[in-house]
This record gives C-alpha cells, structure tokens and sequence, in this order.
C-alpha cells in the first residue's frame, strides 16, 4: 500500500480529432490529399467552367439557361464557402452541428439540382451552325462531370454520415 501513490499514473492522452465526412481534423490544408478534398476542388473548378461557359454567351433567348446559370453560379458559391469552412476547420467550431448529415444533404441536393441543371442544358444546346453552339455544348459537358463528381461526394458524405451515427457503446465496450 505504501508504493500506491508511485504506481498511480494521472496524466491523460488527449482525445482523438473528432472526424467528420472522412476528413481529419486539421488546421491546415491536409484535407485536400484525401478524395473528398479532391473532389471539392474538382467540383468548384468544373463548376466555374460550366457557368463561364454560359455566361459567355448570350443565353436571354432561351429560358433553361437561367436555370443553369442559377444551379451551377450557386453551387459553385456555396462550394467555395464549404471548402473554406474544411480548410480553416470551422466546422470543429461549431461541435452541436451535426456536420457529417450537413454534408450529405449538401451533395445530395446539389446532385440532384445539377442533374436537373445538365437535363436542361443538354436538351436546349442549339443547332451546330449557331455561333455558341461548342459554348453550350461543352457547358452541357461539364455539367454532367460535375454532375457525377457531386455524386461521388454524396457517397463519400453518406459513408461518413453513416460511419459517425454508429451505436457508441456496442463499438467502445469489449464483448
């Protein structure tokens, strides 16, 4: 009993960084190494091409442009918005948000609204002998990578969300 004080150990491990969406906590940019980071930066990029390509022409004739223009100038906003919140790790700020959900219902949103972005785009390219028509089609192009980058970050926001609702206690206590 006299050696008990001695055996006694009373500092503590810091806890592990809270992860949220597959991406580790960090302070800097470790996050674009990892696949959702690529794909962040992939969607904020095809998207810019999309809506520059359109608005590079002149689209006021035919309404499903407007659409386009919408969809893609908005996603591509609140991309660059959701890309600076996972670079300056304000997302570990605000702990009672439940990011992993936040995220999947972003890219669940944004996949849908950017197919419906690409139907109208494709469906409403002009004949090739009107002078924007490589304008538009590539813009219907992009539209659909884009389209298929915000669904691969839907899956990767669902693998998350889903990784992080898991029962506590069945995964801490040893059987």
């Amino acid at each position: 009993m006299a050696d008990f004080p001695g055996k006694v150990n009373t500092q503590t491990s810091s806890p592990e960084p809270q992860r949220s969406f597959g991406i580790p906590s960090i302070g800097n940019a470790n996050f674009i190494k990892t696949i959702p980071g690529i794909l962040l930066l992939a969607e904020i990029v095809v998207g810019l091409l999309v809506w520059a390509l359109i608005a590079s022409t002149y689209y006021g004739t035919i309404p499903a442009y407007g659409w386009v223009m919408f969809v893609s100038v908005t996603l591509w906003i609140l991309s660059i918005a959701l890309f600076v919140i996972l670079l300056l790790s304000l997302h570990e700020k605000l702990p009672s948000v439940p990011w992993p959900l936040v995220f999947f219902v972003f890219y669940a949103v944004a996949t849908v609204l950017y197919l419906t972005a690409f139907l109208a785009d494709a469906v409403s390219v002009p004949p090739y002998w009107y002078i924007f028509h490589g304008h538009l089609g590539a813009s219907a192009f992009f539209a659909i990578v884009v389209t298929l980058l915000y669904t691969a970050s839907s899956f990767f926001a669902y693998l998350g969300w889903r990784g992080d609702s898991q029962n506590a206690a069945a995964t801490t206590v040893p059987v």
